[in-house]
């Protein structure tokens, strides 16, 4: 039997805690809440990466009390030194638990004695995989992280606001407050290469407040969301299904190329799916809105833009206060990209116009086919890149309209480079399906992409999730420049 230094409550006043939780009651009363705040959906950190975890009421950071190695030291707050005994990574106990390893000593954070009442102590123990060594980490809205403890259902929290050092940390019932806020600091980030996800077709990348957040094909029922404080860090990034189709008859399966953007202060997330994971003839497009202020959600279903056709990869374009949906269909023999007027980002409001057919060699190789539109704008003008020929076949790669007219819905107001700007090279084959992003700092235009390691792969799971920095040439329009040789070191992008 495993014994331990804690067998109580400690004997430590309460007083704040009641007026606290007295103080959240009355509040909540008075605007009509619940006094019981519930849990925000969940997401995960990085596993195995290594984290300095502050405190968002303190600004310290959990180290095991002294350095101690001891089994049942106690876990306190001190001045973050990144010390080895400040170092924690998660473990997976599956299901959507984690247990938090000390680097020092390799043991894991426990509710010590196996107590569930208000103030349990929390400290280090052997490592047994036991309930309360397991917590879910929610995350909040501002990017920091509450973690809730299996066992006993209580959150990691700072005992009684201390801003002093040393002070103990326990467990206590979720109140949604600063104590139990918890931010996490990566250490040791590794080096920028790609590939950055395996399996990552039809990749899409946004940085926003703070974070990089990523979504990739999936090709089942969901659609997924990873996120990381650096670029690299979306390698062993977490993924967290923010949407699930199954059981929607017509939109359960084959979920492809998910796209968020931020319109009018609002995440929308536009995805295709349809009616079967063999037969791809009822693919349509899908609008979902965050109810948060994050790229992660949770989400709501707003409505399907095109009910009645075929179509897929679709994007927005906003132009001149005017808000735009592209997308890819079929018109006769010709993969095609089109264009109509939207009155929100779910709703289109005009007449359906194509602006793009495959018309050169080499946008014909396997399929004629012009897909995947993503706008790019930059000074005052307009550029749309798209995906051309058959993804079955290496030759798969970018090309580039630009918006020479006044009315976008004109095939005469788009003009077509007649060469492929950006196709296979350096060992990687099939490039296309792509996004843009810029640096932390804004300084730097980033391209997302995927890519296939061999000329024979194709369309499937093969493709990985490739980044690389990208130039503007002297005219004002994009240098993609070759693919970037996979596993070469990249410079992070500027203010990481």
């Amino acid at each position: 039997m495993r014994t331990t230094l804690h067998d109580g409550v400690p004997a430590r006043p309460r007083r704040l805690r009641t007026l606290l939780a007295g103080a959240l009651a009355a509040v909540t009363a008075t605007i009509g809440l619940t006094a019981v705040p519930g849990l925000p959906a969940a997401a995960t950190p990085s596993v195995g990466q290594w984290y300095a975890i502050t405190s968002a009421h303190s600004g310290m950071a959990l180290q095991i009390s002294g350095g101690s190695t001891a089994t049942s030291a106690e876990l306190v707050q001190q001045p973050r030194t990144d010390a080895t005994s400040q170092q924690f990574r998660l473990v997976d106990s599956g299901g959507g638990f984690y247990r938090l390893q000390a680097r020092h000593s390799n043991q894991v954070l426990d509710v010590l004695g196996r107590n569930a009442a208000d103030g349990a102590t929390v400290g280090q123990y052997t490592d047994l995989n036991g309930t309360n060594q397991q917590w879910s980490i929610t995350e909040q809205s501002n990017g920091t992280y509450s973690f809730i403890n299996r066992f006993s259902g209580k959150a990691l929290d700072l005992w009684n606001f201390s801003t002093t050092a040393g002070s103990r940390i326990s467990q206590f019932t979720y109140n949604g407050l600063a104590a139990q806020r918890w931010i996490l600091n990566p250490i040791g980030t590794p080096a920028l290469s790609n590939p950055i996800r395996s399996n990552g077709a039809d990749p899409w990348i946004e940085y926003w407040d703070g974070f990089y957040y990523m979504s990739t094909t999936t090709w089942d029922s969901t659609v997924i969301m990873r996120r990381a404080t650096t670029l690299a860090g979306l390698k062993t990034a977490t993924d967290t299904v923010v949407w699930d189709d199954s059981g929607v008859s017509n939109r359960c399966c084959s979920h492809w190329a998910p796209e968020f953007h931020r319109i009018n202060g609002t995440w929308y997330l536009m995805y295709t799916s349809g009616n079967s994971q063999t037969d791809f003839g009822g693919q349509r497009m899908h609008v979902l809105r965050s109810t948060s202020s994050t790229p992660m959600g949770p989400y709501e279903f707003m409505g399907t833009p095109l009910p009645n056709q075929w179509n897929i990869d679709g994007t927005y374009l906003e132009l001149n206060n005017n808000l735009y949906l592209l997308w890819s269909e079929w018109i006769g023999d010709n993969q095609s990209i089109r264009i109509a007027q939207m009155s929100n980002p779910w709703t289109v409001s005009s007449n359906q116009f194509t602006i793009a057919q495959p018309n050169f060699s080499w946008e014909t190789v396997g399929a004629r086919v012009n897909e995947a539109p993503v706008v790019l704008q930059r000074n005052g003008r307009t550029f749309i890149t798209y995906s051309a020929s058959s993804c079955t076949t290496p030759d798969y790669k970018l090309g580039l309209l630009t918006l020479t007219g006044t009315n976008p819905l004109l095939a005469a107001s788009w003009t077509k480079r007649s060469a492929p700007v950006f196709q296979q090279g350096n060992g990687t084959y099939g490039p296309g399906h792509n996004g843009f992003f810029t640096s932390p700092d804004g300084t730097e235009s980033w391209i997302v992409y995927h890519g296939n390691t061999s000329a024979s792969q194709g369309c499937g799971s093969t493709r990985e999730t490739r980044v690389q920095e990208f130039t503007w040439n002297s005219d004002g329009t994009p240098n993609f420049g070759t693919p970037v040789s996979r596993g070469v070191t990249l410079t992070p992008p500027s203010g990481e």
